[in-house]
């Protein structure tokens, strides 16, 4: 485990600049050196320009599509290794193939334990992320896992509305949990959408568990994709009689017309984090950072202090 006289050092890949800047400005400590060379067939070799022997390295990374964000963070925890580094993180704010969590069907594979078990190949020391699609999946590795809570972030803007007739929704009984969690922090009540998919991204039918007459209603999910369940979620929860529906999503991956459903959807307000950059602005869309949270908590793993310590927002 690292030591506090261990000189720490943030890194970051070439996709995840737009998060890891507002993280080391939080830390108060810049970005380190390090160079991707890409040769012209695509292929990618990054370069440490600076010394990290001895050091606790944290490179951050998120590795939304393409896979090459993946392999990018593999090969600059191997360089980091292979350079003598004493501890080494993997920051990584969104965890692309957390949906891919168990066999749901013959014949799939399991993804999130493919990128956990290449994690470990390359001989991270510690991984810390946020709002896995699946908790469960920290159980895929045999290092510590920091699995950071955007209720922090969330809760304290939901308090700052001060709306009378707030109520929360689940779009689906998978986020009900999550849901419920919030509910109990803000002592609010919660409803259910509970939908019936044909395939991926396609809903057959939803029912509405609970009453949102006269309301104003708050969506809770930890992804939003194609917008689809969030916007059919919404148009229920109005034809039931809600005043306003916003929706809440830690990772706004928002894929494919996404964009557009959004906008033509009658949620009000979609607020997300910038785990994931946005490809574009959107006049629903608001952005809350998660630098603050992901620094302090580099610094209570430097420290050796309580990352639990972080979330008491959200347990009040």
């Amino acid at each position: 485990m690292s030591s506090p006289r261990n000189e720490v050092k943030l890194f970051s890949g070439r996709n995840s600049l737009f998060v890891a800047e507002k993280i080391a400005e939080s830390y108060g400590k810049p970005l380190g050196d390090i160079t991707v060379s890409q040769f012209s067939d695509g292929e990618i070799q990054p370069s440490i320009n600076e010394s990290v022997r001895g050091c606790d390295v944290f490179f951050i990374q998120s590795t939304f599509p393409s896979a090459d964000n993946l392999l990018e963070l593999l090969l600059m925890i191997d360089a980091a290794k292979r350079a003598s580094a004493h501890y080494v993180t993997a920051v990584i704010p969104y965890f692309g193939m957390a949906r891919q969590d168990r066999k749901d069907k013959p014949r799939v594979s399991i993804g999130s334990k493919v990128a956990a078990d290449l994690l470990k190949a390359v001989g991270v020391s510690r991984v810390m992320t946020m709002d896995l699609h699946a908790p469960q999946i920290q159980g895929f590795f045999e290092i510590p896992v920091d699995h950071l809570d955007s209720s922090v972030i969330f809760i304290p803007y939901i308090r700052n509305l001060n709306e009378k007739n707030l109520i929360l929704a689940s779009p689906d009984m998978g986020s009900s949990n999550r849901t419920r969690t919030f509910a109990r922090a803000l002592n609010l009540d919660m409803v259910i959408c509970d939908k019936e998919r044909k395939r991926a991204n396609e809903i057959a039918s939803m029912t509405l568990i609970g009453d949102v007459a006269g309301k104003d209603v708050i969506l809770i999910d930890d992804i939003i994709d194609t917008g689809n369940t969030l916007a059919k979620s919404a148009q229920m929860l109005k034809e039931k009689g809600a005043l306003s529906v916003r929706a809440m999503c830690t990772h706004p991956v928002l894929s494919g017309s996404a964009y557009e459903t959004l906008e033509n959807s009658v949620i009000d307000e979609l607020v997300v984090c910038d785990t994931i950059p946005l490809k574009r602005e959107s006049s629903k869309i608001k952005v809350l950072s998660v630098a603050d949270l992901f620094a302090n908590a580099i610094k209570n793993v430097t420290e050796f202090g309580s990352i639990s310590s972080l979330f008491n927002t959200a347990t009040k």
